[in-house]
């Protein structure tokens, strides 16, 4: 049996071959072979591709001073050298920064034909074929891929632009059949919704509340939080251009995560194709022990990328690992380090690595749960996004990390790129998140020791030595499951322990709030019940 596992063990330690981009700092140019380097310089990596780690990390990049992505915001017109940041810092400085990050600088949205309110004719395509085939002439209209030699704009789609004005028509449906059954004509009709693009949905909502529900868009209040200035701007013109004034939207231009104002009355939160590019945290556990580490990633004086490892401190990082455990959640570990006996078998191998596989965590959605709950007392959440992505790096709940070059989408196999060219978004965890959410909002507001949690983590209290999928005598007891308490409240209003979301297929949410006559081509399909299969719904 041993000798089995340990040729088991062998296959699974060895050395990956990494895809490796090199770019310069002071231009845009890429090649796919080292730049040249001096005699007197050191080889140097954009990341370090070996197995074994090593705690050696030369004093230099510990010296570099520790800052964060709002530091980066403030203080840096151009991606920072000498400094040193968590990894969710730096995804987010790449993404974000108003001065060079991806979404300043890079994105562009696809938009579907017509005006506001209009979008593709599915009545007039004969079969999916035929409307793909619009679609990719619709992205030339939109703006040539191929405008530049190296790195650089991207056009994306979601649903809401893909399928408008029907996506967002069915998103309509569902908020305004519960605001009818629980609040109206007593409450305001209050949607929040973050990160909102051109704002197509936005648009898509209020003209269909105004045509067919106007009594409710008579009380309706719909702010828009976005964090791109330009953005902003473009969506304040539209609304304003279809009719709809201050008093029914407005356009909030900051991150959600500086928000200070509180709703207190009954609200709706939308999150449509947002937390994709949340920023996550990398961690990777002792292959003996399971201690987590928390990484960070140095950046050298000519703009180079050393990542490394250290023991947990950042208190964001301890309370999801303290959250993840509290809803028994495991961490996703390779099947080689799930018992002691493996893990000891498989760290006396050769050129065996002493740390997990990476992990990324989605700590800025553990913001985001603590900032609704917070702020929005007595909101309902409707939450929609990718729950999987194809060409992901190396890792558990790994992003996808991509740029256009010569009009063809390149993804790269590690995160440590030159900011602000890159797309970087995650998967979601639809389940893990429901159940995060729920247990986050049971909890009282200010409620919260990130000391305990941050010692919780230190001690490693993620190993095992029995399978997860193994049951014992009481999985099936009422004791194993969290009952309400008499009288306690959560942050949602419901009593502690009552379930208030459940996970969807994108297709199962579209056949329940759609009208599926709209996007129907001849020959029968239904490309938005086809499309976007890795698409869930949280509500």
């Amino acid at each position: 049996m041993l000798p089995t596992t340990l040729r088991q063990a062998r296959r699974c330690c060895q050395r990956r071959q990494y895809l490796k981009a090199y770019f310069a700092t002071s231009s845009v140019s890429w090649s796919d072979r080292p730049p040249p380097r001096k005699k007197t310089d050191k080889e140097k990596f954009n990341f370090n591709p070996e197995v074994a780690f090593s705690t050696d990390v030369p004093q230099e990049y510990l010296s570099y001073p520790l800052v964060t992505s709002n530091d980066l915001a403030k203080s840096f017109t151009a991606p920072p050298t000498r400094v040193r940041m968590l990894v969710r810092d730096f995804i987010e400085d790449s993404l974000y920064n108003p001065h060079y990050g991806y979404f300043s600088k890079q994105a562009t949205i696809f938009t579907a034909p017509g005006e506001e309110n209009e979008g593709f004719d599915f009545s007039s395509f004969k079969d999916t074929a035929q409307f793909e085939a619009a679609v990719a002439h619709r992205y030339v209209e939109c703006g040539s891929l191929s405008e530049t030699d190296g790195p650089g704009k991207q056009i994306w789609h979601t649903p809401t632009e893909l399928f408008k004005p029907w996506y967002g028509q069915a998103i309509t449906q569902c908020l305004v059949s519960e605001y009818l059954l629980k609040y109206f004509p007593y409450e305001d009709f209050k949607i929040y919704e973050l990160g909102a693009g051109n704002g197509t949905l936005a648009l898509n909502v209020l003209n269909h509340l105004r045509a067919y529900y106007p009594e409710v868009y008579d009380r309706t209040v719909y702010t828009i939080i976005e964090i791109s200035a330009p953005l902003a701007d473009a969506q304040r013109t539209r609304l304003l251009r279809a009719g709809h004034g201050q008093r029914t939207a407005n356009v909030e231009h900051r991150s959600v995560f500086s928000w200070t104002k509180t709703e207190h009355a009954p609200c709706y939160i939308l999150a449509a194709e947002v937390v994709d590019n949340f920023a996550h945290d990398l961690v990777r556990y002792d292959i003996r022990t399971l201690e987590p580490f928390q990484g960070l990633v140095a950046v050298d004086g000519e703009g180079e990328f050393i990542p490394y490892y250290t023991r947990i401190t950042d208190p964001l990082i301890a309370s999801f690992l303290s959250l993840r455990q509290r809803i028994k959640r495991q961490p996703p570990l390779p099947w080689y380090l799930r018992t002691s006996p493996l893990r000891r078998a498989f760290s006396t191998l050769p050129f065996a690595p002493n740390l997990s596989p990476p992990e990324y965590i989605p700590t800025r959605q553990l913001s985001l749960l603590r900032l609704l709950r917070a702020h929005f007392p007595r909101h309902r959440l409707l939450l929609t996004d990718f729950s999987s992505l194809p060409d992901a790096v190396p890792g558990a709940n790994a992003p996808v990390v991509q740029t256009s070059v010569r009009g063809t989408m390149v993804p790269c196999k590690t995160i440590f790129v030159r900011q602000g060219y890159f797309d970087i978004l995650f998967p979601t965890a639809f389940e893990q998140l429901r159940d995060m959410y729920e247990c986050v909002l049971e909890q009282p507001v200010g409620t919260g020791d990130d000391a305990f949690n941050l010692k919780r983590a230190r001690l490693s209290t993620f190993a095992y030595d029995t399978s997860p999928f193994s049951l014992d005598s009481n999985f099936f007891s009422p004791s194993s499951r969290r009952s309400p308490l008499d009288g306690v409240k959560s942050a949602s209003g419901l009593p502690v322990g009552e379930r208030r979301s459940s996970v969807f297929s994108h297709a199962e949410f579209m056949a329940t709030y759609g009208d599926l006559d709209k996007t129907r081509l001849r020959n029968g399909e239904n490309p938005m019940l086809a499309y976007y299969k890795n698409v869930k719904v949280l509500f």
